[in-house]
């Protein structure tokens, strides 16, 4: 478990050079962390995928641009987003952001970025799940980019272990971080599928 908590701090760390810390809302958003929690716990009462949803959300979103919650952005135009791109049709539970959004915005309007509410969703499903809890670093701007034709980046299933270490690598993360990961990624995918 130690192995996934490193790397998924690795992943969240990800970022587009920015400075982050701990206590960055504590004095413009002091109940932000609480409100997200309780999205993600009221969410997950009704839908026991939500957790596995919102981390693997959370894993598509920092392996493209970073955790700039790029992968929240909805198609416009002729611009098809993230979102729409083929390994991320599949994705759910975005409305758990969207009600932590309004949440944590009926509190402290135009604090919070969507990419520290991601993080913290993610954090939040993984403790939800039985696993640790650690400190997310906040302070993540939100991306204003997003594209399908990036999706690409994304490990896809049929890679081997040398296109897997590759893709893992070009991020900064470890062959440990790949097994870390992919183990957590399968298991939750068995979840979101409804598989034991």
């Amino acid at each position: 478990m130690s192995a996934l908590l490193s790397s998924l701090l690795i992943l969240s760390l990800f970022s587009t050079g920015i400075s982050l810390s701990s206590n960055y809302y504590e004095k413009t958003c002091p109940n932000a962390e609480s409100l997200i929690r309780k999205a993600v716990r009221d969410a997950a009462k009704n839908d026991k995928k939500v957790p596995a949803a919102l981390l693997r959300m959370h894993f598509h979103d920092c392996f493209i641009r970073g955790c700039d919650a790029s992968v929240l952005l909805d198609s416009k135009g002729k611009n098809t987003a993230e979102k729409d791109g083929p390994p991320n049709v599949s994705l759910h539970a975005f409305y758990v952001i969207d009600n932590a959004k309004s949440a944590v915005e009926s509190a402290c309007p135009g604090i919070v970025s969507c990419a520290d509410i991601l993080a913290l969703a993610a954090r939040d499903a993984v403790v939800l799940s039985g696993g640790p809890s650690w400190v997310v670093p906040k302070g993540r701007k939100d991306g204003r980019t997003s594209l399908a034709s990036e999706t690409r980046q994304l490990p896809a299933p049929t890679f081997n272990i040398s296109q897997l270490q590759q893709s893992f690598a070009q991020r900064g993360l470890s062959l440990k971080d790949l097994v870390a990961l992919s183990g957590n990624y399968s298991s939750q995918i068995k979840l979101i599928k409804g598989r034991p």
